[in-house]
């Protein structure tokens, strides 16, 4: 993809639907250049066209795979290093499908003496590679564009494991809190990890607050760590009031805050 591609990308999720003069002034290319960028994103449904500008998809529709794998990498890295020194070794994982999730297991292939259980191959290749970590994958339906492990079968997998930690990504937090993703068949595996999970981290970076999607996983208070890359905006820091949720900002290490203590 090319970075003016993730640029118009970027300019799109950050201010809603853009006209194509507002795109080609912000990147400095004419609009003519902007409206073939805008085929080629939309013939990979990563944008959407209607008179005169762009969107982003509807709700129903998560963005491709290939482009989550590159947007915010620097902070989904930072969030991983961060839960990596948060995370004792020798403990039980749950870690489900993500982008972000994945960078975790990069961040933890030094860690000795784990026991991981996950419904993400690419999770399981990366620490499996290693040596430090005896991984368990799920089993159910493969889905080829990331990889991820889905079904019934997932689910019954999952609840014959208790585990120390579940750790999560998600696609969207809403204003009120709730997480959010676009597959119901992923959610469901998502709640079966945080049910067979002694304590639940979540890792999303601050994009996640700007996304929308339709499908509920549960709400954020539910969580007990929440590893992000910027402080939380103030509507969703009001949600976790009173609440047990730590959130840890990748940007400054340690530094953690529990909004209900």
């Amino acid at each position: 993809m090319l970075p003016r591609h993730r640029q118009i990308i970027e300019c799109v999720r950050r201010f809603g639907d853009v006209s194509i003069d507002t795109l080609a002034r912000t990147l400095g290319v004419s609009p003519q250049t902007i409206r073939r960028d805008i085929g080629t994103l939309e013939a990979e449904r990563l944008l959407v066209r209607y008179h005169g500008g762009v969107s982003l998809p509807s709700s129903i529709d998560n963005i491709d795979y290939r482009l989550r794998q590159t947007l915010h990498l620097d902070a989904k890295q930072r969030i991983a290093a961060t839960v990596a020194r948060h995370l004792a070794p020798g403990r039980s994982l749950l870690i489900n499908i993500g982008t972000t999730t994945e960078e975790v297991a990069k961040a933890l292939v030094g860690h000795a003496g784990l026991r991981v259980v996950t419904n993400n191959l690419n999770v399981a290749a990366i620490l499996s590679g290693h040596g430090n970590a005896d991984v368990v994958v799920a089993g159910g339906q493969v889905r080829a564009h990331d990889h991820g492990i889905v079904g019934e079968a997932t689910i019954e997998f999952i609840r014959q494991y208790r585990v120390d930690i579940g750790i999560i990504g998600i696609s969207a937090i809403d204003d009120d809190g709730t997480l959010l993703d676009y597959d119901d068949r992923e959610v469901r595996v998502t709640q079966a990890i945080c049910a067979q999970s002694r304590e639940v981290w979540l890792v999303a970076d601050h994009s996640k607050f700007t996304r929308r999607a339709m499908m509920r996983v549960g709400p954020l208070s539910a969580v007990d760590k929440f590893f992000t890359d910027r402080p939380l905006p103030e509507h969703i820091a009001a949600t976790l009031d009173g609440t047990n949720t730590a959130v840890v900002v990748a940007e400054t290490g340690f530094a953690e805050a529990t909004p209900g203590g």
